[in-house]
């Protein structure tokens, strides 16, 4: 199998350097790599100069259009009998594209995904923003991981793989932003493409670098959720609502106070016993109790980011024509 990696990037070049590096040490070396600028101030033309010799490297520049489009113009140019999608984040371990190569001729995968991890040299506040988008107290424990509700699983950009002829059949992206890829994959699907999750096709995923970053990125995803719910209705679900609920528990608290001692006590104790569990939990896991403590501001930011970006999205949804639809063109992905 020949793939090709498609990366957009945006003023992330010294990140950018570190994902092209993790790729020079590949054990299966049948790729080649497009690099797409996507209107950045800060080029990566010359980070990509310096891998021309050890990598199957091509750079384009184009205007600015949000990272759905440009991997839709990877795709045009990309040679290969299969795509691969990986965020400029991201650092790949050398048996990825072994692993791939093997999984999806043997599963007959039309398009997969893979999880993320938090890489040993990542810095505390990265490990516990990895351990909250993978913990059973925010996402219910779901990414990445062999379960999936019951239902088929849906491929995300960061870490994602397609095939020539699910491109050529379905085309790109619609969406830009604003939910891009989890409307790509209910495309494929709809389409009878078989998709699956390899689980050993692990990256590390540097997200973002400090709690500030982390909020308006959930935010955004929050937002994002109600998007797709413009274009597919029925896959707005219950559980999309539960950190909006969960905000507006939290925004209550005060309320409770002067209504009752007692319901404020136990709302009070409530939110104190989620911390207890996402502290000893992630302290667990981590091994670091200061990792533990970071993950308990990290899975409330998580929460309260995305409630936040829903219930706005959800309440704009409310006020404007049925019939709009939002490709996230004009909006700017938070950074």
């Amino acid at each position: 199998m020949f793939f090709s990696v498609i990366i957009p990037v945006y003023n992330r070049p010294d990140e950018l350097r570190e994902l092209l590096e993790s790729l020079t040490k590949q054990t299966y070396d049948q790729f080649e790599v497009l690099v797409i600028e996507d209107g950045s101030r800060d080029k990566a033309d010359e980070v990509v100069n310096t891998f021309r010799d050890r990598l199957a490297i091509r750079y384009f520049f184009k205007p600015n259009s949000g990272q759905g489009f440009t991997r839709n113009y990877g795709f045009e140019r990309a040679r290969g009998d299969y795509f691969v999608i990986f965020d400029s984040d991201a650092l790949v371990p050398d048996h990825y594209f072994a692993i791939v190569n093997e999984r999806i001729s043997q599963d007959k995968l039309d398009a997969y995904g893979g999880p993320d991890k938090a890489h040993p040299d990542f810095t505390p506040i990265q490990r516990a923003i990895s351990y909250s988008m993978t913990s059973p107290f925010t996402t219910g424990g779901i990414r990445g991981s062999k379960k999936n509700l019951g239902g088929t699983y849906h491929p995300r950009s960061f870490n994602m793989g397609l095939s020539r002829n699910v491109w050529e059949t379905i085309g790109g992206y619609k969406l830009t932003r604003m939910g891009e890829d989890i409307e790509f994959a209910i495309r494929i699907i709809e389409n009878g493409f078989r998709t699956g999750l390899i689980p050993d096709a692990f990256i590390y995923h540097k997200r973002r670098t400090d709690f500030g970053q982390f909020f308006r990125q959930l935010r955004f995803f929050g937002r994002a959720r109600i998007n797709i719910s413009r274009y597919y209705p029925g896959e707005l679900k219950l559980v999309h609502a539960i950190p909006a609920l969960f905000t507006l528990f939290v925004l209550s608290i005060p309320l409770w106070a002067l209504i009752s001692p007692i319901l404020f006590g136990i709302a009070i104790g409530l939110v104190g016993l989620i911390a207890l569990l996402i502290l000893i939990d992630a302290t667990r896991k981590e091994k670091s109790l200061k990792i533990g403590v970071l993950s308990v501001e990290a899975a409330f930011i998580q929460l309260l980011g995305y409630g936040i970006g829903f219930l706005s999205e959800g309440w704009k949804r409310i006020r404007e024509p049925k019939e709009f639809r939002e490709t996230g063109a004009s909006i700017e992905y938070p950074s």
